[in-house]
């Protein structure tokens, strides 16, 4: 499933809308913090997704700004995609996952210093979402795209509290 694709036919639903328009709200809610969008992707999926039927192009804009606007069988698509991304479970693929597997390649002190560099970053990052939470909104963003922050600021904790545990580990020479 594209979560790219959901999102812009989700931006699209209430009201027909160019690429730079989508692609600010998309920026707004800080989906590519949460959802990987390549924001270069979004035209590009807006002209395939017209190809496919799914969007119709309503107005060909001054300057090369077309506007999109969601067909019967673009919400049709949306809402298929939407409930899949609610009750299939995907792996959430992380470069650090596949750092950990090598764990052992690094020398202790190396060891000792990722995982330091990475408790500094997340605890940037926490930081980060708690201060975004609640700013969105006055930019026009819907309230419940703070969901996203708080699932995201959960995540960076777990991975935190596990790094956290590891330096210790690391220092008892119980790791790796």
């Amino acid at each position: 499933m594209s979560s790219t694709r959901l999102l812009i036919l989700g931006t699209l639903l209430d009201e027909p809308r160019n690429g730079y328009q989508v692609r600010r709200i998309l920026e707004m809610w800080g989906a590519n913090h949460w959802a990987n969008v390549a924001f270069g992707s979004i035209y590009h999926g807006l002209g395939k997704m017209a190809d496919e039927g799914l969007l119709d192009v309503v107005e060909q804009g001054k300057g090369g700004k077309t506007v999109y606007a969601v067909t019967d069988v673009g919400r049709q698509e949306f809402y298929r995609l939407l409930l899949t991304a609610w009750t299939q479970l995907q792996p959430i693929v992380d470069p650090f996952q596949v750092a950990m597997t090598f764990m052992n390649r690094l020398g202790k002190g190396d060891l000792l210093a990722a995982l330091r560099t990475r408790i500094d970053q997340l605890k940037l990052s926490i930081g980060m979402c708690e201060r975004a939470i609640g700013a969105k909104q006055s930019y026009g963003a819907p309230r419940h795209i703070d969901e996203n922050l708080k699932l995201n600021m959960k995540m960076l904790r777990a991975q935190l509290e596990w790094c956290e545990e590891a330096v210790k580990r690391v220092e008892d020479d119980e790791l790796p």
